[in-house]
């Protein structure tokens, strides 16, 4: 007879999974619900069901599971805006060079969402990072960079590598500045008029990605 039961070590790690699940999906309620990071470890494990203990038995800190919780956030994001590499790849928009493929990606995505979400919960009451959240915040961008770069590379794997990570680079780094503007002038809010102005700034970091700053700056005499 053929038993199809699952193994006592594959039992086993289908419960790992599930308390890990359950845990990420705790902290996220928490987060929505606290608008923020203002929760224990204690309440965190009893909103998952489990223990303390079992809290860092899947995770090293609490920061690992707030990462965690944000990149599932980003993670639809990133999975349009891969879809929108592979098909200016493909030529469905036209011919369109490398840079603009990315660009015009970063354009359409609906970045606003996200990031006004994890402006709101890894903010403080004033909807602003602290020094530790803004290195969360960062952490989430630099793994969003990364994973479009490997995007990036599968459709023009004979990009040169350092180029492509310079370009992300460049453009993760300002899109961490157009947010900290986009938060000054708009307060973090998703609306109609912060939209435009993210569209503005977002156009100026493009733009000088592209072009360089060589005139950005007027000449200086001698």
């Amino acid at each position: 007879m053929d038993d199809s039961r699952p193994s006592t070590p594959g039992r086993r790690e289908a419960l790992k999974a599930r308390h890990r699940q359950a845990i990420v999906d705790a902290t996220a309620t928490l987060m929505r619900e606290r608008q923020g990071l203002g929760f224990t470890v204690d309440e965190l494990a009893e909103r998952a069901d489990v223990s303390r203990r079992t809290v860092f038995n899947h995770f090293a800190s609490v920061d690992d599971i707030v990462f965690e919780v944000c990149s599932e956030e980003v993670g639809a994001l990133i999975g349009d805006m891969e879809a929108g590499l592979a098909a200016r790849a493909a030529g469905e928009f036209g011919p369109m060079p490398v840079f603009d493929q990315v660009a015009d990606v970063l354009r359409s995505a609906d970045l606003v969402s996200v990031i006004s979400y994890l402006t709101r919960v890894l903010g403080s009451a004033e909807y602003d990072f602290s020094p530790h959240t803004l290195e969360l915040f960062t952490r989430v961008i630099g793994d969003f960079a990364e994973r479009l770069s490997a995007s990036l590379m599968r459709h023009h794997p004979s990009s040169d590598v350092f180029v492509v990570h310079l370009m992300f680079g460049a453009l993760t780094a300002g899109l961490l500045v157009v947010r900290e503007h986009w938060h000054a002038i708009t307060g973090g809010v998703d609306t109609e008029e912060s939209r435009r102005v993210w569209a503005e700034l977002l156009e100026q970091l493009i733009d000088r990605t592209r072009g360089g700053y060589g005139s950005a700056f007027p000449e200086t005499q001698p």
